[in-house]
Protein backbone atom coordinates (compact mmCIF):
# COMPACT_ATOMS: atom_id res chain seq x y z
CA UNK A 1 0.00 0.00 0.00
CA UNK A 2 1.36 3.54 -0.71
CA UNK A 3 1.28 6.43 0.84
CA UNK A 4 -1.20 7.57 -1.33
CA UNK A 5 -3.31 5.29 -0.87
CA UNK A 6 -3.34 5.35 2.85
CA UNK A 7 -3.94 8.86 3.05
CA UNK A 8 -7.27 8.22 0.80
CA UNK A 9 -8.62 5.20 2.80
CA UNK A 10 -8.31 7.56 6.20
CA UNK A 11 -9.92 10.37 4.47
CA UNK A 12 -12.66 7.94 2.94
CA UNK A 13 -12.43 6.59 6.13
CA UNK A 14 -13.91 9.53 8.62
CA UNK A 15 -16.67 10.35 5.94
CA UNK A 16 -17.95 6.71 6.26
CA UNK A 17 -17.19 6.54 9.93
CA UNK A 18 -19.29 9.79 10.81
CA UNK A 19 -22.19 8.91 7.93
CA UNK A 20 -22.40 5.09 9.67
CA UNK A 21 -23.11 6.84 13.74
CA UNK A 22 -25.41 9.18 12.51
CA UNK A 23 -27.33 6.95 9.49
CA UNK A 24 -25.54 3.91 7.95
CA UNK A 25 -24.08 3.27 4.28
CA UNK A 26 -20.87 3.82 4.80
CA UNK A 27 -19.44 0.17 3.93
CA UNK A 28 -21.56 1.14 0.38
CA UNK A 29 -17.96 3.76 0.07
CA UNK A 30 -15.41 1.72 1.58
CA UNK A 31 -16.48 -1.47 0.26
CA UNK A 32 -15.84 -0.28 -3.41
CA UNK A 33 -12.68 1.69 -2.55
CA UNK A 34 -11.17 -1.56 -0.96
CA UNK A 35 -12.39 -3.42 -4.07
CA UNK A 36 -11.02 -0.54 -6.50
CA UNK A 37 -7.83 -0.70 -4.47
CA UNK A 38 -7.05 -4.34 -5.29
CA UNK A 39 -8.70 -6.67 -2.47
CA UNK A 40 -11.55 -9.32 -4.16
CA UNK A 41 -14.80 -8.81 -2.78
CA UNK A 42 -14.27 -11.34 0.35
CA UNK A 43 -11.23 -10.09 1.20
CA UNK A 44 -12.56 -6.47 0.92
CA UNK A 45 -15.56 -7.30 3.11
CA UNK A 46 -13.65 -8.65 5.68
CA UNK A 47 -10.98 -6.22 6.13
CA UNK A 48 -14.16 -3.41 6.21
CA UNK A 49 -15.27 -4.92 9.14
CA UNK A 50 -11.42 -4.04 11.33
CA UNK A 51 -12.96 -0.69 10.61
CA UNK A 52 -16.12 -0.89 11.63
CA UNK A 53 -14.96 -2.26 14.94
CA UNK A 54 -12.74 0.15 15.62
CA UNK A 55 -15.01 2.86 14.37
CA UNK A 56 -17.87 1.81 17.06
CA UNK A 57 -15.61 1.32 19.72
CA UNK A 58 -15.30 5.21 19.53
CA UNK A 59 -18.43 5.58 18.80
CA UNK A 60 -19.82 3.78 21.78
CA UNK A 61 -17.69 5.90 23.94
CA UNK A 62 -18.78 8.71 22.37
CA UNK A 63 -22.23 8.68 23.18
CA UNK A 64 -21.56 7.34 26.75
CA UNK A 65 -19.46 10.61 27.31
CA UNK A 66 -22.54 12.59 26.62
CA UNK A 67 -24.64 10.09 28.70
CA UNK A 68 -26.81 8.42 26.30
CA UNK A 69 -28.23 5.43 28.54
CA UNK A 70 -29.17 2.31 26.24
CA UNK A 71 -29.11 -0.42 28.72
CA UNK A 72 -30.41 -3.06 29.21
CA UNK A 73 -32.24 -3.11 26.18
CA UNK A 74 -29.21 -2.93 24.00
CA UNK A 75 -27.86 -5.95 25.29
CA UNK A 76 -31.39 -7.85 24.75
CA UNK A 77 -30.84 -7.23 20.79
CA UNK A 78 -27.11 -7.44 20.79
CA UNK A 79 -27.08 -11.15 21.63
CA UNK A 80 -29.20 -12.61 18.90
CA UNK A 81 -27.52 -10.08 16.07
CA UNK A 82 -24.15 -11.29 17.51
CA UNK A 83 -25.84 -14.91 16.45
CA UNK A 84 -27.24 -14.29 13.50
CA UNK A 85 -23.89 -12.54 12.27
CA UNK A 86 -21.91 -15.85 13.05
CA UNK A 87 -24.49 -17.04 10.24
CA UNK A 88 -24.00 -14.38 8.15
CA UNK A 89 -20.54 -13.98 7.97
CA UNK A 90 -19.92 -17.51 7.04
CA UNK A 91 -22.27 -17.23 4.15
CA UNK A 92 -20.08 -14.05 3.03
CA UNK A 93 -16.83 -16.15 3.04
CA UNK A 94 -17.84 -18.40 -0.08
CA UNK A 95 -20.80 -16.35 -1.97
CA UNK A 96 -20.19 -15.77 -5.61
CA UNK A 97 -19.59 -12.37 -5.93
CA UNK A 98 -22.33 -11.78 -8.86
CA UNK A 99 -24.51 -12.57 -6.61
CA UNK A 100 -23.00 -10.74 -3.34
CA UNK A 101 -23.39 -7.32 -5.91
CA UNK A 102 -26.81 -8.46 -6.47
CA UNK A 103 -28.21 -8.75 -3.02
CA UNK A 104 -26.61 -5.70 -1.88
CA UNK A 105 -28.57 -3.73 -4.67
CA UNK A 106 -31.87 -5.20 -3.97
CA UNK A 107 -31.24 -4.73 -0.21
CA UNK A 108 -30.23 -1.41 -0.99
CA UNK A 109 -34.04 -0.59 -2.38
CA UNK A 110 -35.32 -1.89 0.47
CA UNK A 111 -33.71 0.22 2.91
CA UNK A 112 -35.32 3.46 0.96
CA UNK A 113 -38.15 1.99 0.86
CA UNK A 114 -38.39 1.33 4.56
CA UNK A 115 -36.75 4.79 5.10
CA UNK A 116 -39.16 6.75 3.32
CA UNK A 117 -42.61 4.83 4.10
CA UNK A 118 -41.28 3.94 8.13
CA UNK A 119 -43.88 4.79 10.61
CA UNK A 120 -43.96 7.83 12.20
CA UNK A 121 -43.22 8.38 15.89
CA UNK A 122 -45.32 10.94 17.83
CA UNK A 123 -42.51 13.37 19.26
CA UNK A 124 -44.53 13.42 22.83
CA UNK A 125 -45.00 9.60 23.19
CA UNK A 126 -42.99 7.67 25.24
CA UNK A 127 -40.46 4.80 24.96
CA UNK A 128 -42.51 1.43 24.26
CA UNK A 129 -40.65 -1.32 25.66
CA UNK A 130 -43.08 -3.87 26.58
CA UNK A 131 -42.67 -7.71 26.84
CA UNK A 132 -44.15 -8.45 23.73
CA UNK A 133 -42.27 -5.32 21.74
CA UNK A 134 -38.43 -6.50 23.17
CA UNK A 135 -39.23 -9.91 21.98
CA UNK A 136 -40.46 -8.81 18.76
CA UNK A 137 -36.85 -6.88 17.99
CA UNK A 138 -35.09 -9.95 19.76
CA UNK A 139 -36.42 -12.27 16.94
CA UNK A 140 -35.61 -9.01 14.19
CA UNK A 141 -32.49 -8.71 15.47
CA UNK A 142 -31.27 -12.09 14.98
CA UNK A 143 -32.19 -11.45 11.13
CA UNK A 144 -30.05 -8.18 10.96
CA UNK A 145 -27.55 -9.76 12.47
CA UNK A 146 -27.14 -11.93 9.59
CA UNK A 147 -27.08 -9.37 7.60
CA UNK A 148 -24.67 -7.51 9.20
CA UNK A 149 -22.75 -10.32 9.01
CA UNK A 150 -22.86 -11.30 5.53
CA UNK A 151 -22.17 -7.69 4.10
CA UNK A 152 -22.93 -5.02 6.81
CA UNK A 153 -23.85 -1.87 3.96
CA UNK A 154 -26.62 -0.49 4.91
CA UNK A 155 -27.47 -2.04 8.17
CA UNK A 156 -27.86 1.34 10.10
CA UNK A 157 -30.41 1.83 8.15
CA UNK A 158 -32.27 -1.03 9.08
CA UNK A 159 -31.60 -1.01 12.57
CA UNK A 160 -33.07 2.79 12.93
CA UNK A 161 -36.33 1.61 11.05
CA UNK A 162 -36.69 -1.36 13.59
CA UNK A 163 -35.92 0.82 16.86
CA UNK A 164 -37.75 3.68 15.45
CA UNK A 165 -41.03 2.04 14.53
CA UNK A 166 -41.22 -0.66 17.43
CA UNK A 167 -40.10 1.03 20.32
CA UNK A 168 -40.11 5.14 19.35
CA UNK A 169 -36.70 5.70 20.99
CA UNK A 170 -35.32 9.10 19.73
CA UNK A 171 -32.20 9.51 17.05
CA UNK A 172 -29.52 10.06 19.78
CA UNK A 173 -30.56 6.75 21.37
CA UNK A 174 -31.49 4.74 18.34
CA UNK A 175 -28.08 5.35 17.26
CA UNK A 176 -26.59 4.28 20.18
CA UNK A 177 -27.80 1.05 20.86
CA UNK A 178 -26.89 0.57 16.92
CA UNK A 179 -23.33 1.12 17.32
CA UNK A 180 -23.59 -0.91 20.45
CA UNK A 181 -24.93 -3.60 18.68
CA UNK A 182 -23.11 -3.54 15.61
CA UNK A 183 -19.56 -3.59 17.51
CA UNK A 184 -20.97 -6.99 19.74
CA UNK A 185 -22.08 -8.88 16.29
CA UNK A 186 -18.77 -7.24 14.75
CA UNK A 187 -16.53 -9.07 17.14
CA UNK A 188 -18.18 -12.17 15.92
CA UNK A 189 -17.87 -11.64 12.12
CA UNK A 190 -14.12 -11.10 12.58
CA UNK A 191 -13.71 -14.14 14.31
CA UNK A 192 -15.12 -16.03 11.12
CA UNK A 193 -13.25 -13.97 8.71
CA UNK A 194 -9.85 -14.74 10.54
CA UNK A 195 -10.19 -18.28 10.51
CA UNK A 196 -11.21 -18.11 7.16
CA UNK A 197 -8.07 -16.06 6.11
CA UNK A 198 -9.69 -13.24 4.68
CA UNK A 199 -8.66 -10.32 6.26
CA UNK A 200 -6.21 -7.53 4.76
CA UNK A 201 -4.46 -6.01 8.22
CA UNK A 202 -3.07 -3.28 6.67
CA UNK A 203 -6.19 -2.12 4.52
CA UNK A 204 -8.68 -3.36 7.73
CA UNK A 205 -6.16 -1.17 10.17
CA UNK A 206 -5.45 2.25 7.93
CA UNK A 207 -9.25 2.91 7.55
CA UNK A 208 -9.74 1.54 10.96
CA UNK A 209 -8.37 5.25 11.78
CA UNK A 210 -10.15 7.33 9.89
CA UNK A 211 -13.54 5.18 10.36
CA UNK A 212 -13.03 5.69 14.12
CA UNK A 213 -12.42 9.35 14.00
CA UNK A 214 -15.38 10.18 11.80
CA UNK A 215 -17.58 8.31 14.44
CA UNK A 216 -16.34 9.87 17.83
CA UNK A 217 -17.19 13.04 15.76
CA UNK A 218 -20.63 11.99 14.91
CA UNK A 219 -21.71 10.24 17.94
CA UNK A 220 -20.74 13.46 20.09
CA UNK A 221 -22.57 16.10 17.49
CA UNK A 222 -25.77 14.09 17.07
CA UNK A 223 -26.62 13.69 20.74
CA UNK A 224 -26.93 17.90 20.70
CA UNK A 225 -29.09 17.83 17.13
CA UNK A 226 -32.46 17.65 16.58
CA UNK A 227 -34.32 13.86 15.03
CA UNK A 228 -35.88 16.15 12.14
CA UNK A 229 -32.16 17.42 11.39
CA UNK A 230 -30.55 13.64 11.63
CA UNK A 231 -33.44 11.68 10.03
CA UNK A 232 -33.15 14.67 6.73
CA UNK A 233 -29.75 13.44 6.70
CA UNK A 234 -30.64 9.87 6.42
CA UNK A 235 -33.68 10.27 3.82
CA UNK A 236 -30.81 12.38 1.91
CA UNK A 237 -27.73 9.59 2.21
CA UNK A 238 -30.37 6.38 1.38
CA UNK A 239 -31.27 8.09 -1.76
CA UNK A 240 -27.74 8.81 -2.66
CA UNK A 241 -26.64 5.68 -1.89
CA UNK A 242 -29.15 3.81 -4.04
CA UNK A 243 -28.67 6.13 -7.14
CA UNK A 244 -24.77 4.98 -6.83
CA UNK A 245 -25.60 1.37 -6.40
CA UNK A 246 -27.75 1.38 -9.46
CA UNK A 247 -26.40 3.31 -12.11
CA UNK A 248 -22.32 3.90 -11.13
Amino acid sequence: MSILEGAFLIATGIFAGFINTIAGGGSLITLPLLIFLGLPSAEANASNRVAIFVQNIFSVAGFQSKGVHIFPFAAWVAIPATLGAIVGSKIAVDINEDVFNKILAVIMLMVMGITVFKPSVKKEAAEMLSRKKVWTSVVIFFFLGVYGGFIQAGVGFLIIASLTAIHGFKMAKTNAIKVFVALTYTVAALIVFYISDKIRWEYGLVLAVGNATGGWIASRWSVEKSDKLIRMILLVLVVALSIKLWFF
